[in-house]
Order: C-alpha cells, then structure tokens, then sequence
C-alpha cells in the first residue's frame, strides 16, 4: 500500500498539461484528487467543497495571481501544504512558511515525499 493510499489532494495548477500530470502522478501513487484549480478563486471554492487532506501549490497562478491567498485559506482550516516552484524558500512570502516547499523540477518520489511530510506536519519553519 502507498503512503498516499486514498489521501484526498486539492492541486492548484495554472497549467493545464502540468495539472494533468500531477494528477496522473498521484492517482498512481495512491491518493484521490479532490479537485484542480488554476487560479485563486478555483482553489478557494474548492477548498470549500472538496475537504482535501492535503493541497499540492504551484506559485505563479494565470493573471498574474499567486497562490498567497490559497496558503492562507488552507493554513487557517489547518490544512498542510506543499508549495512546488524554481524560488528559493528564503525568497517566498511569509505565508508559505508554514508549508512544505518542493523544488522544481521534481521526480514523482520527491512529491510522494514532500506530501508525507506535509502530512506529519512539517514545515519550510520547522
């Protein structure tokens, strides 16, 4: 059984290719993708819908959005996150501190991994 067996993600991906991906690489891993946003108000409503376990974050969202807001969102339901991007963690906003940061490019064992430790209630902080 995987350590993602039947964990509930929520992805947020402006990319539809990368979202697609993504949502290959974790059904294959064992987990359930709630839900696929790629913007701010998406995910929000999602979040709101879907109770995922766990969010997997890209950055840089279409129209120039962040996912800032979507950080806070989970962080204030308690939800762990991990945060996927090219920035150094030094250089992140403060809101992202409280999630896991995976650097890109990644291999599917680095995701698996980084949701794990989201899950145990790592952090960019801790």
């Amino acid at each position: 059984m995987s350590a993602l067996q039947d964990l509930r993600v929520l992805v947020v991906e402006n990319d539809e290719m990368s979202a697609a991906l993504l949502q290959m690489q974790l059904v294959q891993s064992g987990a359930v993708v709630v839900g696929l946003a790629g913007s701010v108000s998406e995910a929000l409503h999602l979040l709101g819908e879907t109770a995922p376990q766990v969010a997997l974050l890209d950055y840089r969202l279409a129209n120039n959005e962040t996912s800032e807001a979507v950080a806070e969102g989970l962080s204030a339901r308690g939800i762990p996150f991990v945060l996927a991007t090219g920035m150094a963690p030094d250089h992140l906003p403060a809101t992202f501190r409280s999630g896991v940061v995976l650097s890109k490019p990644y291999l599917t064992a680095e995701l698996t991994a980084a949701l794990e430790r989201a899950r145990q209630g790592d952090s960019v902080a801790g």
